[in-house]
């Protein structure tokens, strides 16, 4: 291989242990990582020794890959047996030499999702909470490294084991929410925030449901449109029509034909019925009782959820948006 260019061994070595991984041939891609390595040609440069940690840390991933499996059997054992304090002991200094290269790359700004993934499991596993929030807080906030959502979901998914303040939950989600509108995790933090005592964050809580249902990979979302029909019952009940009237002044125009057709209420009674009743209510709050999507579920005869379509169609007498006639 290294005939092929010397200047570019380091580069095709890594593509070509990418190769074996992706196949599976974790011993070769191992040995091809070692050979490379060790490599070296003339002066090191910035960009070479960039790839050297590269190459080590994706030898110390591997070697994380078996540390991993140890662990997998280790959760198998009973506490008290011998055998699991043996192992134990093993796995510790096994993951502290692992660490290492991982922990020189994840310092170097770039996104490095699955190094990082692996350095906060090894240092929580040693016991190490504070270097583990120190290692997440930094790969989500330092300025150095590019935007990067998935550095959020993993800070905030540790500050969530650790059960940390509902405040320092809210801040992380606050910047995912600004990254990705329509993350899994939005709907948590719709949660956190209706658990708030403050009211910017439950008006946050109605954007927040908002924005998630504006993306079509989530018009189908049942709990999103539950969640959506439940606050907006709420927040209206609470007299907040002007935070309703705010989020949908910018979206009257188009999520008629995005979510509340004809066609899709047709669609929606056939693949999903109980879907088909949250977003009817939906849309009859924000559209009124004259919506073709609301009548057309109301006109439904369905006996499971017959009494569920008449309370529908009360509390939207009582709770739509748009002025009675309409």
């Amino acid at each position: 291989m290294k005939n092929i260019g010397v200047l570019n061994y380091l580069k095709i070595s890594l593509q070509h242990a990418l190769y074996l991984l992706h196949h599976g041939m974790l011993e070769d891609a191992n040995r091809n990582l070692s050979q490379a390595e060790t490599w070296r040609y003339g002066e090191k440069s910035s960009s070479q020794e960039i790839l050297i940690n590269l190459v080590q840390a994706y030898k110390e991933l591997l070697q994380y890959y078996t540390w991993s499996q140890k662990k997998m059997e280790l959760s198998m054992l009973d506490e008290d047996d011998y055998a699991y304090s043996t192992k134990t002991r093993n796995m510790l200094s096994h993951s502290w030499k692992t660490s290492v290269h991982i922990c020189a790359l994840v310092k170097i700004p770039g996104v490095w999702d699955p190094f990082v993934k692996s350095y906060v499991e090894m240092l929580e596993f040693h016991g190490d909470q504070d270097g583990a929030r120190k290692v997440l807080t930094n790969y989500a906030y330092d300025e150095k490294f590019p935007s990067n959502p998935n550095a959020h979901v993993y800070l905030y998914n540790f500050l969530k084991r650790e059960k940390a303040p509902r405040a320092k939950l809210l801040s992380v989600l606050k910047i995912l929410h600004e990254l990705v509108p329509s993350h899994k995790l939005m709907l948590e933090f719709h949660k956190l925030l209706r658990k708030s005592e403050k009211e910017e964050h439950h008006k946050l809580g109605l954007v927040v449901l908002f924005r998630i249902l504006d993306f079509a990979g989530c018009t189908k979302n049942i709990t999103a449109w539950k969640y959506l029909a439940k606050y907006l019952r709420q927040i209206l009940m609470e007299n907040h029509l002007a935070w309703v009237q705010e989020e949908w002044n910018s979206r009257k125009n188009w999520w008629p034909i995005f979510h509340f057709s004809y066609f899709w209420a047709k669609s929606d009674w056939k693949e999903d019925r109980e879907l088909a009743c949250e977003k009817a209510f939906v849309a009859g709050i924000l559209l009124g009782k004259g919506c073709r999507y609301f009548r057309y579920i109301l006109k439904q005869d369905d006996q499971v959820l017959r009494k569920k379509i008449k309370q529908i169609k009360k509390s939207v007498k009582k709770y739509s948006v748009v002025s009675p006639g309409v």
